[in-house]
């Protein structure tokens, strides 16, 4: 992704995580939500042509570099544009089930079982208060964590590697469930690309 950014598009098409995410959300939540993020970002980018030449991701693990009076902008929006585009992919058709080899080795390490990790997983998002993010990630010494980050903050930011990333605000579930996050969130992990987790696992 260069400046300026442009909305990535959908993997698959709006009806593809049907029944378990609706159609009509994934319009709104992709080409409102996700979009106006874009064009805010390149808003904000524009009043800093040093930042248009700098990789996003580099922006947002390192904001202090970003201008004081656009921070703020940058990170809310680019944060927006990137989680957004890791969480999409980290869906897909026929998804669910459960991940095998050394995903799952590493997961029945850290918490025992993959049951285990998913009732810890879908705990920690349902009782999450706000706005924001539930991320499954990979400590510095190689052991999986569960951590909940508000508005768009980037684990990278405290040296975590996110593999796995559930959108719990509200506009993400809010059409089909209304306030039942947790019915939501059960639905979600019918969808998860475990095939994807796995690659950014594995990833240097």
């Amino acid at each position: 992704m260069v400046y300026p950014y442009e909305l990535p598009s959908l993997p698959y098409n709006y009806d593809a995580l049907e029944p378990y995410i609706d159609t009509r959300t994934m319009q709104f939540h992709h080409d409102k939500h996700q979009k106006g993020y874009v064009t805010k970002l390149n808003d904000a980018l524009e009043k800093w042509p040093e930042g248009q030449k700098a990789p996003l991701l580099d922006l947002l693990t390192d904001p202090e570099i970003i201008p004081k009076h656009l921070r703020r902008a940058i990170v809310n929006n680019g944060g927006g544009t990137w989680i957004h585009t890791m969480f999409w992919r980290g869906m897909e058709t026929g998804g669910g089930g459960e991940p095998t080899g050394e995903l799952a080795e590493a997961i029945k390490k850290s918490f025992g079982s993959f049951e285990s990790f998913k009732e810890q997983f879908t705990a920690q998002a349902s009782a999450f208060f706000g706005s924001g993010w539930t991320w499954l990630v990979v400590k510095p010494e190689g052991t999986l964590h569960i951590m909940a980050a508000p508005g768009h903050d980037l684990p990278q930011k405290d040296g975590f590697k996110p593999i796995l990333v559930l959108d719990v605000w509200e506009h993400a579930y809010y059409l089909k469930f209304q306030n039942r996050r947790p019915e939501y969130i059960k639905n979600w992990w019918h969808v998860v690309n475990w095939s994807y987790v796995t690659e950014l696992f594995l990833k240097g």
